[in-house]
């Protein structure tokens, strides 16, 4: 059997099941939440496991990243095994989202549990498997793979980070040929896929005051503007009435890679039996390459203390979700403007641009890109699809500049079932196995294929 056949690569990886389970759990059970108010010695608990566990798994250099602001930042390196094997850097985060509300958990969300085929824990999947799958490939080859390694481990990727911008001010640091982002899996249990858009995102607070003060509803209603309808009625024009955006300026583009059926679309997102889904086109046409605007917070009166008073003051926070090539600068331009142009009942609106960040789309069609391909589908015996995503991994970009000539892919072993920022998070041992084998397969068949093309040497070096 040759050493990196694909047999010997899947017997390799399931012999070392056992104790990349444990050390999971192990790392599961640690509430590593790098949110404000949250205490910080889980968060360097996680932090030294890592950094332990790296050691054990070969890494010669392994060195800590201190910002202001972050959490500390796991940096590992790997030197290549020979001079035209190129680097690959790995990327993941080791914090994790708060648990929530923890009655709505079936088990507590930090005491890893099992469930049919694999385990239920907060974070067990974003993004500790995939932390566990690294491990698993630097072990399976016992810390001398067949490229060089540079390993990226951020503590504070769920609430937001300095580190985001960091990578092009030591561009040294981070050279490297390709980058494998972590951060999420597959479209569904058993169907590798590789994500090639991320859509960009922004927030936009839109405010109306209309009186100085409530004024009673019977004897001013009807002739004194009211805030909430001024804004009711703005909010309305954000879409057409099949559910579609209507902002001017946001690119939405056909979506031909695989997508969701609707059925499992309406499973996922727990939509109300016999409630139509929003917009026209197919789900990854509105899901991936084309905008969304969803209103995530509204200032009104409540019900259980509503007065029978004119509202004087209302207030709506909109995100905005837009095409992964679209200007970010461009797109919030384009809500903002819209917003402003809006005179309901004539009364103008309060319009504050809030924080932006760029999408991304990953270039397709090199080596590393055929070298995924060939790997994902070695790990789980099927073609490989490609999908999108509507969330964001704001390091990609700053990666991306620090390395403008490295090939990105985004895979993993979570998948789009696993309630990932949501109660019962769970992850399957049987997508942490295959991207295990899926990223030993994908160093092997890169640095074949990296050789045979005969790149310019010292891609990766710092």
């Amino acid at each position: 059997m040759e050493p990196d056949s694909p047999s010997s690569l899947e017997s390799r990886a399931d012999a070392l099941m056992e104790g990349l389970q444990a050390d999971l759990e192990r790392l599961a059970s640690i509430p590593s939440v790098a949110f404000p108010g949250y205490p910080p010695e889980p968060v360097q608990e996680a932090y030294d496991l890592i950094v332990s566990l790296l050691r054990e798994a070969g890494v010669p250099t392994v060195e800590r990243i201190d910002l202001p602001g972050t959490s500390p930042v796991v940096y590992g390196e790997i030197p290549p095994p020979e001079p035209d094997a190129p680097t690959v850097l790995l990327y993941g985060h080791y914090d994790v989202q708060p648990a929530g509300d923890t009655s709505l958990w079936l088990s507590p969300p930090f005491e890893p549990t099992p469930v049919p085929g694999g385990l239920r824990a907060r974070g067990i999947a974003d993004d500790k498997s995939n932390l566990i799958a690294h491990l698993g490939m630097l072990r399976l080859y016992g810390g001398r793979p067949p490229v060089g390694i540079k390993l990226v481990i951020e503590g504070q990727e769920e609430y937001g980070s300095p580190f985001d911008g960091y990578p092009p001010s030591d561009p040294g640091r981070f050279a490297c040929d390709a980058v494998v982002i972590a951060d999420l899996g597959n479209l569904r249990p058993g169907t590798p896929t590789l994500t090639t858009g991320l859509r960009g995102a922004c927030e936009v607070t839109v405010e109306v005051r209309t009186l100085a003060e409530p004024r009673h509803s019977g004897e001013f209603g009807g002739a004194a503007p009211d805030a909430l309808l001024v804004l009711l009625r703005a909010l309305a024009t954000l879409h057409d009435a099949g559910g579609d955006v209507d902002v001017p300026g946001l690119r939405r583009d056909p979506w031909d890679g695989t997508t969701y059926t609707e059925e499992e679309f309406r499973d996922l997102a727990s939509v109300v039996d016999g409630l139509p889904l929003l917009g026209t086109g197919s789900l990854g046409e509105r899901l991936w390459s084309g905008p969304a605007v969803t209103v995530i917070g509204l200032d009104a009166p409540s019900v259980d203390h509503a007065a029978s008073a004119v509202v004087p003051y209302a207030r709506a926070r909109l995100n905005l979700r837009f095409h992964p090539l679209q200007d970010p600068q461009e797109a919030r331009a384009a809500l903002v403007e819209h917003l402003r142009a809006q005179r309901p009942f004539g009364v103008p609106l309060t319009v504050t641009p809030g924080d932006t960040g760029p999408g991304y789309e990953a270039r397709t069609g090199g080596p590393a890109y055929r070298a995924a391909l060939t790997a994902l589908k070695e790990a789980w015996g099927t073609e490989p699809s490609y999908v999108a995503t509507g969330g964001s991994i704001p390091l990609v970009n700053g990666l991306a500049k620090a390395a403008p000539g490295a090939e990105v892919l985004l895979f993993g072993a979570q998948d789009s079932m696993c309630n990932l920022h949501a109660p019962n998070e769970r992850v399957l041992l049987s997508e942490v196995r295959n991207t295990v084998v899926a990223m030993a397969a994908f160093v092997r068949e890169y640095a074949a294929d990296y050789r045979a093309a005969g790149p310019a040497p010292a891609a990766g070096a710092r």
